[in-house]
Formats: C-alpha cells, sequence, structure tokens
C-alpha cells in the first residue's frame, strides 16, 4: 500500500505539471515530497527490523485514516445551503496574475454573477485584498470582470484589504449592516467547508453556501491542501 502511495503521488504530480504547463503551481510541491517520504517508508519496510515495519505500516495506516475523516468534513462541507434570497454575498477573493482573474477566481465570479442576475435585490461585497505579483487588488479584478459581465457597480461593495479566509470575514463585517440575516459566501467547492466557519466565527449568523465549482485536475491537490488548512483553523482558534 505504501508503495502504491508513492506511485501515485509521483504520478499525480506529472499530471499537474502536464495540465499546468509549469511544475511549480500552487502546492503541487507536496506531491512528490509525499511520494520520496512513502518510498523511503516502503524501504523501512522491505529492510527494516520487525518494529521499524510496524512503527511504519501503523504511522501510515492512521494518517489515513485522519485524512480521510477530515476529507469526509471538508466534502460534506460543499453542500450548497437550500434556496434563499440573501440580501447579501461575499465572494472571497483568490490570485490574480497582474490585473487578470484566475480559472478558480474566475469559477467564483461567474457562480456570483449567476446569483446576482436571479436576485436583483442582492448586493455583492468582494473580499481581496493586493498580493506580490498582483497589479491590483483582487477585489479591484473581480469587480471589472463583473462589470464586464453586466453586473452594475452599483451593487458591488470593495473589499481591499483581506489577506486570509478570516480576514475577508472580519474586514468585510462592517460593509454589511445585518449580519443575523442571510449573507451568501461565494468561493470554490473545496474552500466552502472552512469558509463558512470563519463566517460563524466573525458573527455571522445565517451564513449560506453558495459553492462554484472546481477544476478535476487540482481538485486533489486542493483538497489535500484543505486538509492541512483545515487543521491550522482548528488548533489557531
Amino acid at each position: 500500500m505504501i508503495l502504491a502511495a508513492a506511485v501515485f503521488c509521483l504520478a499525480y504530480y506529472l499530471i499537474i505539471c502536464k495540465a499546468m504547463g509549469k511544475w511549480n503551481s500552487t502546492f503541487a510541491g507536496f506531491w512528490p515530497g509525499a511520494g520520496a517520504a512513502c518510498l523511503l517508508g516502503h524501504a523501512a519496510v522491505i529492510a527494516g527490523p520487525r518494529w521499524l515495519r510496524l512503527a511504519v505500516e501503523s504511522s501510515f495506516s492512521i494518517a489515513l485514516f485522519v485524512f480521510v475523516l477530515v476529507e469526509i468534513r471538508i466534502l460534506r462541507g460543499m453542500r450548497p445551503d437550500r434556496e434563499t434570497d440573501c440580501p447579501f454575498i461575499i465572494v472571497l477573493g483568490a490570485q490574480i496574475r497582474g490585473t487578470e482573474v484566475t480559472v478558480s477566481l474566475r469559477r467564483r465570479l461567474d457562480t456570483a454573477i449567476s446569483y446576482l442576475k436571479e436576485h436583483p435585490g442582492t448586493m455583492a461585497v468582494l473580499s481581496g485584498g493586493q498580493g506580490r505579483e498582483e497589479a491590483v487588488s483582487e477585489a479591484r479584478a473581480m469587480g471589472e470582470y463583473m462589470r464586464a459581465r453586466g453586473i452594475s457597480q452599483a451593487r458591488l461593495i470593495l473589499e481591499e484589504r483581506s489577506t486570509s479566509t478570516r480576514e475577508n470575514f472580519a474586514f468585510s463585517s462592517p460593509l454589511i449592516p445585518d449580519r443575523t440575516a442571510p449573507v451568501g459566501i461565494v468561493t470554490n467547492s473545496f474552500h466552502m467547508y472552512r469558509a463558512k466557519e470563519y463566517a460563524r466565527r466573525t458573527g455571522y449568523q445565517n451564513p449560506r453556501a453558495i459553492p462554484a465549482p472546481s477544476g478535476p485536475v487540482l481538485f486533489l491537490n486542493y483538497m489535500t491542501r484543505e486538509f492541512f488548512a483545515v487543521w491550522k483553523m482548528w488548533i489557531c482558534r
């Protein structure tokens, strides 16, 4: 099983590289590292003493069990909430390149645009600051994208300071008059569980999931990254 895991990790890394056209996509470096660790574990099982084999196999089984449990929690969080007319939605930012939105962010924006067109009374808070190698704030790039697709500037509120999911909600909070009312959260499906947890911790009493789709090739990559992000959220309360 450990050898199979090693082969899978290394093969999946190559698939990511081919699909993205580069070797250093977000979090992609985890996979060759995990593959190398599994190969070392397999070598220990084959050549090591009995106590080492038991230790390696037990550690691998426990780690796999914990990973599956957390992933189930994340998967359950992807389910969209039942339809409701939210006075506000918060669209969470993601990395941009210069002034151009990335594929992952575009999926969030397209989901938000569809919701706004179906709910003409809803306002949208676009939440995202300016990171390194970003020519403008994520919120500003998001606003340009949505205006170009027919959403009025009057319905868009820009929050341009946040640099994390927690800050997305903390800095958006003063822009939303009533946090007891339903507030829609628009982000990619793999990110929804953590987003809703941060929303609740920041005082939003009725966060509603409006999940955007996720790319099939990178879905496992992002789900694995979320495993570590969720643990960080649980520990750093």
